[in-house]
């Protein structure tokens, strides 16, 4: 799976796509954000993104993943002038887990359905046992099959998703499943980024669904509770389950993200387009 990088100004967006998933769910956003001056990168994290053949054996450890996260994001502070970071489910987590790090760094946050808690309408009512399976062989053997609404609203979308999943292994909604050790992993990784969140200086944007099936808006709050950051807007969305980069609401996903690190990131002075003259049009993913 090939990372995404879009060249198109001197300051940059980090972009995480969430757990066992690709850069192409990322797309509808790195466009936005591209067409308004942002140089974006989205990479492929081995071991925490999608790679087709997966298995339990291929995950990494979270640590892994902050260090590789990390990595690109010092690759792209040293060619720019300012780097903002925006991650999806627990590719938000991974972007508060680095800023805990970076400190003033960080130009800026856009939290999309961060993950903290698993609590949302469409999680099995079983996923309470899944831990008495993470240090036993049956963390090789079980794997959790992404199900119908795939975090999208909008029915579409969700047939046509529906219909990638019955024949391959992914789609741009995330792979088909996920492994019991990425799951674990992403569990030790939300309960480091809990204690850490006060560490965080960056101006923080957060962004959930009142329906999101995956992880109900508790998790946004806890955020918004505990965060460090002396600025920090939320934003709660209608019409949108937990895909936001590529639900009915992308554009105003986008556009608050947009204005959102217009007016937060450092070197005000080289401010990008003003995002009131931008025009958004509905993304059609083929």
């Amino acid at each position: 799976m090939n990372p995404l990088t879009l060249v198109d100004g001197e300051h940059a967006v980090l972009l995480i796509h969430g757990l066992q998933s690709s850069p192409v769910e990322m797309q509808p956003l790195a466009k936005r954000l591209a067409q308004s001056g942002y140089t974006v990168h989205v990479p492929h994290i081995s071991g925490y993104g999608y790679k087709h053949g997966d298995d339990a054996h291929s995950i990494t450890h979270w640590e892994d993943w902050h260090a590789k996260v990390l990595a690109e994001f010092h690759a792209l502070k040293q060619q720019y002038k300012t780097v903002a970071v925006s991650g999806l489910c627990i590719g938000a987590v991974l972007s508060l887990s680095i800023a805990a790090e970076l400190g003033d760094e960080v130009a800026g946050l856009s939290l999309l359905a961060t993950t903290l808690y698993y609590d949302g309408w469409s999680i099995p009512w079983y996923r309470f046992m899944l831990p008495i399976g993470y240090f036993t062989p049956f963390r090789y053997i079980y794997n959790y099959r992404e199900r119908e609404p795939f975090g999208l609203k909008n029915v579409q979308l969700r047939k046509w998703v529906a219909r990638e999943m019955s024949h391959k292994d992914s789609s741009m909604a995330g792979a088909a499943k996920l492994t019991l050790p990425a799951i674990h992993e992403a569990a030790l990784l939300i309960k480091s980024v809990k204690k850490s969140l006060s560490r965080i200086t960056a101006p923080a944007l957060i962004i959930h669904a009142v329906d999101d099936d995956i992880s109900t808006p508790r998790s946004a709050r806890f955020v918004a509770a505990n965060i460090g950051s002396k600025i920090v807007e939320s934003i709660l969305l209608h019409d949108s389950y937990h895909m936001l980069t590529i639900d009915n609401e992308r554009e105003e996903v986008a556009a608050a993200t947009i204005r959102f690190f217009n007016k937060n990131t450092r070197n005000q002075n080289a401010l990008l387009v003003n995002p009131a003259t931008l025009q958004l049009h509905p993304c059609r993913i083929t």
